[in-house]
């Protein structure tokens, strides 16, 4: 039977969540949720760019959708980044009305131990055991990049001193604006301090991803520590999510490092770019436009490349159809486990069942 899922939101994630949804036999759409009141009324097939026309029509209500809908589980891929309590509240909610949730945000909530005080984790508990419910939030990076993919690759060492995870791209296609000018801060002047670079943004956004890969290979981390690198643009220049003025961010590099016995034992390092000619000393993409990267000192050594890439897109397309896809396919998962928060440490391996396209039906 197929399992009945709500959808919330309809932004670069959520539009590429809701086409899978519609498509994937293994679900039932049976809601959607957008804030956009533009959106309201309209089908989910063309809110996702499918061109089809499913029946499930877009409310701006979560409290009516929960209770018209009655979902085993809610995709919840709304920005958390800008609004972190208001995204919490809307999850507890959700868990406790009874859906499970798999989730593209809020980014800490991908394991807030160590990071969120108790006051906010105890009512997204709390609401599991209200709804019986569980909770799973992942994404690319942090994300399956930063757990699913150094786990497995680590699993074949024999002894390993340092994982880096790196994530080198080229974001002029990438037309999340909040993200890229609010967060971020592409575009302002150098003496401009976006969010991002406040004291201990970067150590919490990330520090969720390295805190996990650390119970995950069996030790304790004594701190964690960042850095950061900006370049300005040398002229004006647009990209997709507006315009850089000369003088204003146009790249940077950043990195998150998890200290343990005064060793740097992992690290997150991010090399973002508007534009591919700027700082060449930097590290370069395996591939056009952006990879991802999982390096292994160890016994082997490791060096592996991932360079997504999509039918329906770009370089940027691909890496956010495989945070999109990273929480779908992890719905059948999410509805079977016990409640309470879960994270890649206390869910099955999954194995790609009901992706395959062999395996479809036919």
């Amino acid at each position: 039977m197929a399992i009945r899922v709500l959808h919330v939101a309809t932004g670069n994630v959520g539009r590429i969540a809701l086409s899978q949804l519609i498509e994937d036999p293994r679900f039932e759409l049976a809601g959607l949720v957008v804030s956009d009141p533009a959106k309201v009324g309209r089908d989910a097939g063309d809110l996702a760019g499918l061109g089809t026309v499913t029946g499930v029509t877009a409310t701006g209500d979560l409290d009516a959708a929960l209770a018209a809908a009655r979902p085993d589980c809610t995709t919840y891929c709304a920005i958390g980044e800008t609004r972190l309590r208001e995204a919490l509240a809307d999850i507890e909610r959700i868990l406790a009305s009874g859906s499970n949730v798999a989730a593209s945000s809020p980014v800490p909530l991908i394991y807030p131990w160590g990071l969120l005080p108790d006051r906010m984790i105890d009512p997204i508990e709390k609401a599991c055991e209200a709804g019986g419910t569980s909770l799973f939030a992942s994404g690319v990076d942090p994300g399956w990049v930063n757990d699913l993919l150094p786990f497995a690759i680590a699993s074949t060492c024999q002894r390993v001193e340092q994982v880096r995870c790196s994530e080198i791209a080229d974001y002029a296609t990438y037309d999340g604006g909040p993200v890229m000018f609010d967060f971020m801060g592409f575009g302002r002047p150098l003496d401009d301090l976006p969010r991002m670079f406040e004291p201990g943004i970067l150590a919490a956004s990330w520090g969720v991803s390295l805190r996990m890969m650390a119970r995950g290979f069996g030790f304790e981390l004594d701190d964690i520590t960042e850095s950061y690198e900006r370049e300005p643009a040398p002229e004006a220049f647009d990209v997709a999510a507006g315009h850089i003025p000369a003088g204003g961010v146009a790249a940077m590099r950043f990195q998150i490092t998890g200290v343990s016995a005064g060793k740097e034992v992992l690290v997150i390092d991010h090399t973002t770019r508007l534009r591919g000619d700027l700082r060449p000393d930097w590290p370069r993409p395996a591939q056009d436009g952006g990879s991802y990267r999982l390096e292994i000192t160890g016994e082997p050594s490791y060096r592996v490349d991932v360079c997504p890439t999509s039918a329906k897109g770009d370089h940027n397309h691909a890496a956010i159809a495989a945070g999109a896809g990273r929480i779908v396919n992890a719905i059948p998962d999410v509805v079977a486990a016990p409640p309470g928060l879960r994270t890649p440490l206390d869910l099955p391996f999954n194995t790609a069942r009901g992706v395959f396209a062999a395996a479809l039906p036919r």
